[in-house]
């Protein structure tokens, strides 16, 4: 049950772009097609959830036994950009289609603050192995959900009659602000 209360926290209340404001480049960039949103998000998904685990490990039986946790940044930076190779290589090779839609957001994965965040988190809270990647993968399922909820509103608000000064990126962020209230409701969900 706490690995539930952990994941749906990280998922609703806490989410990682609505609540926290990490990861808006993919967020902002991406959600422009459910397809292309939905996409980005899976690939957040394995990258967050694998790095979760991948950190916790090289933190607590490399980094910690070594006395060495001041790299832990760099350490962190090094492991998400090597999964996010593998997640381009494999995009590139098996779903060329949503690998071009992605562009250059999937390089960005690297540098997305969301994944390094998480794995920061993580060290923070003192999170086990387990508990680290229910966290990572509710953190991710809440951006996935966040950036896809986005998108289906960026796609209806193409066809309605926005204001020319609100036309584009300023109409996305009024958007995230709303989106962002919205989310809070769910504070009062977990304690």
């Amino acid at each position: 049950m706490n690995l539930f209360l952990i994941a749906l926290g990280a998922a609703l209340v806490n989410n990682v772009v609505l609540s926290q404001f990490l990861g808006l480049c993919p967020f902002i960039g991406v959600s422009k097609k459910v397809d292309t949103a939905a996409g980005m998000g899976g690939a957040v998904i394995f990258v967050i959830t694998i790095a979760s685990a991948v950190t916790n490990i090289i933190y607590k039986f490399i980094l910690v036994k070594l006395n060495i946790t001041y790299l832990q940044t760099i350490v962190f930076i090094l492991v998400i950009a090597a999964l996010v190779q593998f997640v381009e290589m494999f995009l590139k090779k098996m779903m060329p289609t949503l690998y071009s839609a992605l562009g250059v957001f999937l390089p960005l994965i690297t540098t997305n603050c969301a994944v390094l965040g998480v794995a920061l988190i993580n060290v923070q809270k003192d999170y086990g192995f387990v508990t680290s990647v229910v966290n990572g993968f509710g953190t991710a399922v809440g951006f996935t959900v966040a950036i896809v909820i986005m998108a289906g509103i960026r796609e209806k608000i193409e066809y309605n009659d926005v204001p020319e000064s609100f036309k584009g990126t300023p109409i996305v962020l009024i958007t995230a602000g709303l989106m962002a209230m919205a989310f809070f409701g769910f504070s009062g969900l977990i304690k």
